[in-house]
């Protein structure tokens, strides 16, 4: 019983990780390095993040700077922006690539909360299926005769309150995502 409590509780931190990543990501009009994560620049042959190719630093709040350690992949590292669904436009002086984020307009602020609020909805309906898991894991036990109905109802109970708390959590990073969008 507890192995499946356990196991329920790591999918839905999982799920919440996976949030916190995919917020992490969001283009919010400051210069935000994990833009590039995604990214992926041809390097001899092998598709490379650009952050394993360059220094990647905030030089101003909505300016980032790209710094390759080798020169001759700095094009690469262009084109890969450029073909990229970032939809920044990199300027290149020859030695690094600067990236400058435009202000967001408060039509696309408000199209970016209703994403986050997607996103923090896509979490919770993944929370809720790993305690369906669980759950029918639990009753299947008892089906067996593996626990006791009082067992069954105590791993339900535990099951419950940890869904509680990650729901409530996805609640609170979507909450902060989408004030700090209206913020900026």
């Amino acid at each position: 019983m507890n192995t499946v409590i356990k196991s329920a509780d790591e999918k839905m931190t999982k799920c919440v990780n996976h949030l916190e990543t995919e917020f992490s990501e969001i283009r919010a009009g400051r210069a935000n390095p994990a833009v590039l994560d995604k990214i992926r620049v041809d390097y001899y042959g092998t598709p490379t993040a650009v952050n394993q190719l360059a220094a990647i630093s905030v030089t101003e709040a909505r300016t980032l700077t790209i710094q390759p350690w080798d020169g001759s992949v700095l094009r690469a590292i262009e084109k890969a922006i450029q073909t990229s669904d970032i939809g920044i436009n990199p300027q290149n002086d020859g030695k690094t690539i600067r990236m400058i984020f435009p202000p967001l307009t408060e039509d696309r602020r408000k199209e970016i909360v209703k994403e986050i609020a997607k996103m923090g909805e896509d979490a919770k309906v993944a929370v809720r299926a790993a305690r369906r898991d669980a759950m029918d894991k639990l009753k299947s036990m008892k089906k067996k005769s593996e626990i006791t109905e009082d067992d069954q109802k105590q791993g339900e109970k535990k099951i419950q309150d940890i869904t509680d708390k990650h729901i409530k959590n996805i609640e609170q990073l979507t909450e902060k995502k989408q004030k700090q969008i209206m913020e900026i």
